[in-house]
């Protein structure tokens, strides 16, 4: 990588000394902020497995009950008690922060329980199975939705986590070596040229000496021919 060409005055030093320091502190806050969204994003992995499992077998048992109302149903009555009172569902959605970033809320506006009470046809036209299947497809739902919400909680934390890393990664290997090099080249060329100027001061000096020296010596020798 070709270095960037830089005056090596004092001014220059100061001005990339300052950079530096912003760079460090730069660089602590962001791993401080990569290992705190690592910490809530395992904790979000560990939500998000449980939640998973809960959903997996409430599905499971959904469908298994589902086959068997099939089984022992009339085709055109399971149809017909599947298709009763379907209502609309909406679904409202907020944000929250989590160490910058905005992650979904998911709030669904209705109630769905385990009770036989709240099935949309009537018990006596359907067999069990149904009503177990219909019920385990109403607990499974709101467990949906908060695993919806945990996954997109992950995801949006996974991308500004690799985000983070980069941004780590690039001020620790690539900035904050770039400007230690330049504040030691500056230092150095800024030594070399103080050397070099006291170099010159010690040659005029030695030349200023032996100017007064000479002159010292031809002055004694004058003298000395007139006292002759």
């Amino acid at each position: 990588m070709a270095r960037k060409q830089i005056n090596p005055n004092r001014m220059e030093l100061l001005k990339l000394k300052r950079q530096l320091v912003t760079a460090r502190r730069g660089h602590k806050l962001l791993k401080d902020k990569r290992d705190e969204l690592m910490r809530q994003f395992l904790d979000v992995i560990r939500q998000n497995q449980a939640l998973r499992r809960r959903v997996e077998s409430l599905l499971a048992g959904a469908s298994r009950q589902m086959v068997l109302a099939r089984a022992v149903m009339v085709p055109q009555v399971l149809e017909t008690a599947l298709l009763a009172g379907r209502a609309s569902l909406s679904l409202s959605v907020d944000t929250r922060n989590i160490t910058s970033v905005n992650v979904p809320v998911f709030t669904a506006p209705f109630a769905l329980s385990g009770s036989l009470e709240n099935l949309p046809y009537g018990l006596a036209s359907a067999a069990g199975e149904l009503d177990q299947a219909v019920t385990a497809l109403n607990q499974a739902l709101p467990a949906m939705i908060e695993l919806a919400e945990v996954e997109k909680t992950a995801q949006l934390l996974a991308d500004e986590i690799e985000k983070t890393r980069r941004r780590v990664n690039s001020l620790e290997y690539i900035l904050i070596p770039e400007l230690k090099d330049s504040i030691r080249s500056i230092t150095m060329k800024m030594d070399e040229n103080e050397r070099g100027n006291l170099t010159r001061l010690m040659k005029v000096k030695d030349m200023i000496v032996s100017q007064a020296l000479e002159k010292a010596r031809l002055a004694d020798a004058a003298a000395a021919r007139e006292q002759a």
